[in-house]
């Protein structure tokens, strides 16, 4: 059992690291498309990443082009946005999904979200916030979807 969290143009070293932090534990992957907003090997990735950073199966993408040329995107994919209503609880996650985050300011592109709009997803909040922190939002929606598919987990 695994997960591919999909961090497109990430702005915020210590959100990436933490992010890194989850995916080693929960048995995730993680690819990060460019461009990213700091040096990966920033100390503040290091730092948040702790000593995990290098057990992490990590792949950068020179494009989202490129990530979508060499990864097929069907419906093994949701994407997190504000710009939806279907809670991320009614998506029926499976081994080896990509979930999709965009960045810390501008969120998924557009197009992507448009292009795979049956598979938006976002998580509920009051109409008092706008956003969550984005390593709080890997870490809400992947625990979901380790939740729906434990018993496989269980056994890794």
């Amino acid at each position: 059992m695994s997960f591919n969290l999909v961090l497109v143009h990430p702005q915020i070293p210590n959100n990436t690291g933490a992010i890194g932090r989850l995916c080693v534990n929960a048995g995730a992957s993680l690819h990060i498309i460019k461009p990213i907003a700091f040096d990966i090997d920033e100390k503040a990735v290091r730092r948040a990443g702790l000593d995990y950073w290098d057990k992490l199966d990590l792949h950068i993408w020179e494009s989202i082009d490129d990530f979508f040329a060499k990864n097929q995107i069907t419906n093994n994919a949701y994407f997190a946005t504000t710009k939806t209503n279907k809670p991320y609880f009614e998506a029926n996650f499976k081994d080896d999904d990509f979930i999709f985050f965009g960045s810390e300011t501008a969120g998924i592109p557009e197009n992507i979200l448009n292009r795979f709009k049956d598979q938006n997803i976002t998580i509920p909040m009051t109409k008092d916030g706008r956003s969550l922190n984005l390593a709080i939002s890997t870490g809400i929606i992947l625990y979901d979807a380790i939740r729906q598919t434990y018993n496989s987990f269980a056994k890794d």
